[in-house]
């Protein structure tokens, strides 16, 4: 039934509407300080609104998003010009490539070959295969969304479980098939506690795999957006040093998380009868690599050795030091300078969505050769050659993330044209000022952790990150220690199956009732916490040349001031 057809869910939209409205007129005419700019409490009220509808998702996610280009016009906030260069700049372009990217590996197939492989090899007593499926989900979750690695290794999970029920002995045993009963035995607790291990992992995995780089989650993406609006002379957020920051905590996350999914865990004679012949029989049944799949591995490839080396390398943090690798950037606009082009100019001229960009529009270009398993119709003159993206396939794209992106961008330029994130900013500074780099990234950490428990990630963030950037700067810290904090912990949400997709998937499955995700999910994200804080601190922090309690000039030069 859809939600048109089903009246509760209808009056539950309208209802939620109406809050929308009556918040936007509290907060509009609230008693709140007469120094309070009258725009800033005008983009107040349109944010508290735009909240209350991503949150109970009364509208479609992305028609909110669309709100700020109708609102902030006629509420004298900005100009449609202003508003609407939101929707459409480098951080959306990042994601649009390397969404098509991610769309031309699902489409030949080499995100199921790479995921069998790692699977197999990994080895198959329960606690391994627990690992292999955590190491391929979070591998892929790195490159194609979230949701898209967890709707790949579900199924394969789900398989490897009805094939134990059929190999284990028969006492009573019934195989799962329905999401409204526990898929497992109950005469055997073993198996159960695998099944349960198995696609927890899955879901956790996938959200601690897009952790760890710039592509793959859209809150990493909000994160860089917001940061180079609001400091347009900081120091480029690379997707090369996010990963050498941020891989090392993604590894230690799926340690801890695999520890904590398989404590007590014991084998089950359904997962030595199976041996490696189940992935081994999947990867036969796929045959040789085609063509495309090797192709499109090479694209890949390629794209993530051009983000990872686009600037220096340096572990160090210390400007004057010799990085580590050198970067092609650098070598890039020295021959940019010497054609004429200025030295800023020069510098700013290639960013990780012209990689992105490269790759995707060369996809459309790559031939890729004679497809094995796709059904392709023969085109006039009689031919079924194909390229390795074409637009039916790009087409498929997620429109409504890439609003929500524009909707959250238009939010924080709002904030800062308006005046509301320094007013905020001062509040926040003046209620939590004088407290160490630490404790604020920690509570930082915290909050966005249980927060996104129950609300949109990428919404969650577009609100807090323009709030964050001036604060931080007014209670003397580096701003980029706690909208980092805030990002990455977007992304820790395990505890809830509202919280993310992948956790959704998995409770659909029949395998996790509500209580065992809470239970585990918990003992993660109070984890979360506190390996995102050191993370941050002792990994980022030194790479990006930060001093925890020091604002940089151009954070001091760039903040906005209260209007």
């Amino acid at each position: 039934m859809t939600p048109a057809e089903d009246p509760a869910a209808t009056r539950s939209a309208r209802l939620s509407q109406i809050a929308a409205a009556i918040v936007f007129v509290v907060v509009l005419f609230a008693p709140v300080g007469d120094d309070m700019p009258g725009a800033a409490r005008r983009t107040a009220a349109v944010a508290a609104a735009m909240a209350v509808l991503w949150l109970t998702q009364a509208v479609p996610l992305g028609a909110t998003s669309l709100i700020p280009l109708l609102a902030f016009p006629l509420l004298g906030i900005q100009s449609a010009r202003d508003v609407s260069q939101s929707y459409i700049n480098d951080s959306v372009f990042l994601y649009l490539g390397g969404f098509i990217i991610a769309l031309g590996i699902e489409r030949w197939g080499l995100h199921r070959r790479i995921a069998l492989h790692v699977v197999r090899v990994v080895g198959v007593s329960p606690r391994r295969i627990v690992l292999g499926f955590a190491l391929a989900t979070a591998f892929l979750s790195m490159w194609i969304s979230n949701t898209a690695a967890a709707m790949l290794m579900i199924p394969i999970a789900i398989a490897l479980l009805h094939s134990m029920d059929e190999l284990a002995p028969a006492s009573g045993r019934r195989e799962f098939s329905t999401a409204s009963e526990p898929a497992a035995s109950a005469s055997d607790p073993d198996a159960r506690k695998l099944g349960v291990a198995l696609m927890l992992a899955v879901a956790y995995a996938a959200s601690i795999g897009g952790m760890t780089t710039l592509v793959g989650t859209p809150t990493n993406i909000s994160f860089r957006q917001i940061f180079a609006t609001t400091f347009p002379d900081a120091p480029d957020v690379s997707a090369g040093q996010w990963m050498t920051s941020f891989v090392p905590l993604g590894v230690a996350m799926l340690l801890v998380m695999w520890l904590v999914l398989t404590f007590n865990l014991r084998p089950s004679p359904g997962v030595a009868s199976l041996g490696r012949s189940f992935f081994s029989e999947r990867l036969r049944s796929l045959g040789a690599p085609s063509p495309a799949e090797r192709r499109m591995f090479v694209v890949f490839a390629a794209t993530a050795l051009l983000w990872l080396f686009r600037t220096p390398l340096s572990i160090s943090g210390d400007p004057d030091a010799s990085p580590l690798v050198p970067g092609w950037g650098p070598l890039m606009a020295s021959g940019l300078r010497s054609l004429g082009v200025s030295e800023d100019a020069a510098d700013g001229m290639v960013t990780d969505s012209t990689v992105a960009i490269l790759m995707a529009v060369a996809m459309f270009f790559i031939p890729a050769g004679k497809p094995r398993d796709l059904d392709l119709k023969a085109d006039a003159r009689g031919s079924t050659r194909c390229n390795l993206m074409d637009w039916p396939t790009a087409n498929r794209l997620p429109w409504e993330v890439l609003l929500l992106f524009g909707g959250g961008f238009a939010l924080a330029d709002g904030f800062a044209a308006s005046g509301l994130s320094g007013y905020v900013g001062n509040e926040f500074a003046n209620a939590f000022g004088g407290q160490p780099a630490w404790v604020l990234v920690l509570a930082t950490c915290a909050l966005l952790t249980f927060l996104t428990e129950f609300t949109s990630n990428t919404a969650t963030c577009s609100i807090v990150l323009p709030i964050l950037a001036p604060a931080a700067v007014r209670m003397g810290v580096d701003p980029r220690l706690m909208m980092v904090a805030a990002a990455l912990s977007a992304s820790c949400a395990f505890m809830l199956p509202v919280a993310t997709p992948p956790n959704a998937l998995v409770f659909g499955s029949g395998r996790v009732t509500v209580g065992e995700m809470a239970r585990k999910g918990l003992t993660l994200n109070l984890i979360g916490i506190v390996l995102v804080t050191l993370a941050i601190l002792w990994s980022y922090a030194p790479q990006a040349g930060i001093v925890a309690n020091e604002v940089p000039e151009w954070a001091r030069s760039t903040t906005p001031e209260r209007r």
